[in-house]
């Protein structure tokens, strides 16, 4: 019997990227959709986000409001504060940057590691102790982008509120380990990767973008590397070597909700 179209494209849906096969049939998505209730993941002193039909007149943007053919919603939300969200330097720059001119390339090499951030007086920190011990047991020399997953890692993390808890952060000495690594992109499970309230310093965005003066960008900045907060990486998921599909919505501003996706790595 003739097995239907939609299997055939599952069964070869197979891409090889550098000598890397990868089957597409089988995306592992990390990241937190955006909802308009309690369920939505907060931080940075927002409210949740809106998500509501458009009104004109006695005219209701729904279709079960009985006079719309369609569904016809105006959203209103912060992408750095209400879920998963991809970033440029623009982030940090007096200078306009868009990380829809800055990343080109959607598919890297990845590395996915686990680790419990360093109790350090009231705060808890992700070290370069902790990058450059998960690295080295790793047979990965290529990486092109890592994921930080931090421990305890319960899926509450999808659902918190995180303003003023004083969330885990990326100490700089990491960051700028992780940039002379020569790794591109950091993805992690935290609203941000420097200190909540750190007087504005940044050391650890500065850090990874390379960034000397938020006023006059230097030359050697690091314009095409991204910085992708509040994704979630459940226990399913094991640590090691993926193919990362970096998906985001083609927004000219600094930053843009994503869809980070990765693929294990065919043996």
């Amino acid at each position: 019997m003739r097995k239907p179209l939609r299997s055939l494209r599952l069964i070869n849906m197979k891409a090889t990227i550098n000598n890397i096969q990868i089957d597409l049939s089988k995306p592992i998505d990390i990241s937190i959709p955006l909802t308009n209730n309690e369920q939505n993941p907060i931080a940075w002193y927002q409210n949740l986000p809106e998500i509501e039909p458009v009104k004109m007149g006695d005219w209701i943007g729904k279709v079960s409001e009985g006079k719309s053919s369609t569904n016809f919603n105006n959203i209103f939300f912060n992408p750095h504060a209400h879920g998963t969200h991809t970033e440029c330097l623009g982030h940090i720059t007096r200078d306009f940057y868009s990380i829809n001119q800055c990343l080109k390339q959607f598919f890297f090499t990845a590395e996915l590691i686990s680790l419990e951030p360093k109790k350090v007086g009231e705060d808890l920190v992700i070290t370069k102790e902790h990058i450059s011990t998960a690295l080295d047991k790793t047979n990965n020399d290529s990486i092109e982008a890592i994921i930080i997953r931090t421990l305890p890692n319960p899926e509450s993390k999808k659902h918190l509120n995180y303003s003023n808890t004083n969330p885990p952060y990326l100490e700089e000495a990491a960051a700028i380990f992780i940039r002379e690594k020569g790794i591109q992109h950091l993805l992690i499970d935290l609203p941000s990767v420097d200190k909540e309230h750190d007087e504005g310093k940044l050391l650890a965005h500065k850090a990874f973008w390379n960034v000397k003066d938020v006023n006059q960008v230097n030359d050697d900045a690091r314009f095409n590397s991204t910085i992708t907060e509040m994704i979630y990486v459940n226990e399913e998921i094991q640590d090691g070597s993926y193919i990362l599909n970096l998906q985001f919505a083609s927004f000219e501003n600094d930053a843009s909700p994503s869809k980070p996706v990765l693929y294990k790595i065919e043996k």
